[in-house]
């Protein structure tokens, strides 16, 4: 299995996922290298607004092979387990559960062909199906156990249900796939008899919409309890900042006052013609301030952390890793040499300006053990490209074909190609690279595919 996975998510976003074990000592950069064309730049973009709206992130306990019934060995020997060892399993079945089937639903969306789509949507059901009856064989007789297990199969059977359904409504025309649909229909009316049957929800709750979506959401979060890791977030360098703002206020004034003495050198006595002087170098010294400001807090800033970032259990509040956070535009004089050869390897039609948005996490993972079960956590960071996108031209072109003497044109969409690098070290090791071009339009990610790296690149696994 790769380090790293680098994959499309949704029309306008890329996801990567990676995971870590304890020890773990890992610095991840991502460079984005954006055509100027785009108008996508420091002026345009504002990095920490782009982090809080556009940059989400998911952090868990992870178990090797999402798609398997990790639990059902371990409910096997459940009396020699407490009640709380027995939920953080389950929750962690469940939760996985839930995560593979929504990745798997968001990339069989995306598939155009019938053909694919319907032979997909075949064997993901199949799945559910398999998956769904291998948990429930292992429900526990214990009321002190039930309620939990009650709990996640209730989950999990409305979101079955709800992802599919969601499927079928996005779903290619054909009618030469309907013993399909029916098969997947079937699953879906059978999942809502089973929650009727075993009373799971009130009808009051089935009949209303907002109810059992707002109740479904608080089951979700009672299986990711213990399972998703709490992370406290913490911006740096405020301190700094403010400290940057107060030399630049006296850098400021210090040339005001001695423009001020020497204005009142020039003209004897209060005169209109001071006045006027002093009120010109009062009106500069507001322009300036702030201009000389920010250039100097990103002087100071430049090649440092924004943020911090605390992981924490959730069932025992221990820290389980700690990791500094970068984003800012960078200059291409100040890439590692190994990018910028990368970047070299671009054919010579793509060889364009462009303005560089680098993306960092250094990550420590701690040298204790995790709960007893774990030993992995998983990271995942959702990045949107949709504030990319508002910059972009609409294609405006024509192209026109001659045929059998009638003219016709095509309308052509405008589409733009990111290249993305990425790169990561663990501890100790050389630093591995990947290279992956982008493209997109105003609309959408058009596709996403990674490129061969120069030779003597040490290539990521």
């Amino acid at each position: 299995m790769s380090i790293i996975r680098v994959k499309q998510e949704e029309t306008l976003s890329i996801k990567f996922i990676h995971q870590m074990k304890v020890g773990d000592n890992r610095r991840l950069d991502l460079y984005f290298f954006l055509p100027k064309e785009m108008g996508i730049g420091p002026h345009s973009l504002d990095e920490e607004e782009y982090y809080h709206s556009s940059i989400t992130g998911r952090r868990s306990y992870y178990s090797t092979g999402l798609h398997l019934p990790l639990v059902q060995s371990r409910f096997i020997s459940q009396k020699k387990r407490t009640v709380e060892e027995f939920r953080l399993y389950q929750n962690l079945f469940a939760y996985q559960f839930a995560v593979a089937i929504e990745t798997d639903v968001k990339e069989l969306a995306q598939i155009e062909d019938p053909a694919v789509f319907y032979a997909d949507l075949k064997d993901l059901s199949e799945l559910v199906t398999q998956l769904l009856k291998k948990f429930r064989r292992n429900e526990p007789s214990d009321p002190k156990w039930k309620s939990y297990f009650e709990n996640a199969d209730n989950y999990l059977s409305w979101f079955c249900e709800q992802q599919l359904l969601k499927l079928l409504s996005r779903a290619p025309r054909s009618s030469s796939y309907n013993e399909t649909v029916e098969g997947v229909v079937e699953l879906c009316r059978g999942e809502r008899q089973h929650r009727d049957k075993r009373r799971y929800n009130s009808q009051q709750t089935q009949d209303d919409p907002n109810r059992i979506s707002n109740k479904m959401l608080l089951l979700r979060r009672l299986i990711q309890q213990g399972v998703v890791l709490k992370d406290e977030l913490k911006t740096l360098g405020t301190g700094l900042k403010k400290m940057t703002t107060g030399v630049a206020t006296a850098v400021v004034m210090l040339v005001v006052s001695a423009l001020i003495i020497k204005a009142q050198g020039v003209f004897s006595g209060l005169t209109i013609a001071l006045v006027l002087t002093l009120a010109v170098i009062y009106g500069f010294r507001e322009i300036f301030k702030e201009d000389i400001r920010n250039a100097l807090w990103r002087f100071i800033q430049k090649g440092r952390p924004k943020w911090s970032r605390i992981l924490r259990d959730t069932t025992s509040q221990t820290a389980i890793a700690k990791q500094l956070v970068w984003l800012d535009f960078m200059k291409t004089t100040e890439l590692p040499d190994t990018v910028s050869n990368i970047l070299k390897r671009r054919h010579s039609q793509n060889k364009i300006d462009a303005e560089v948005l680098h993306y960092g996490i250094h990550t420590r993972v701690t040298q204790k053990e995790f709960l007893t079960g774990y030993s992995t956590i998983q990271e995942q960071v959702n990045i949107s490209l949709a504030p990319f996108a508002r910059y972009l031209e609409r294609g405006k072109a024509k192209i026109y074909k001659e045929q059998d003497g009638k003219i016709s044109n095509d309308s052509v969409e405008r589409r733009y190609q990111i290249n993305m690098i990425l790169a990561i070290k663990n501890g100790k090791e050389e630093t591995k690279y990947a290279r992956y071009k982008v493209t997109m339009n105003r609309s959408t990610i058009v596709d996403v595919s990674q490129s061969d790296l120069p030779d003597g690149v040490p290539v990521m696994d």
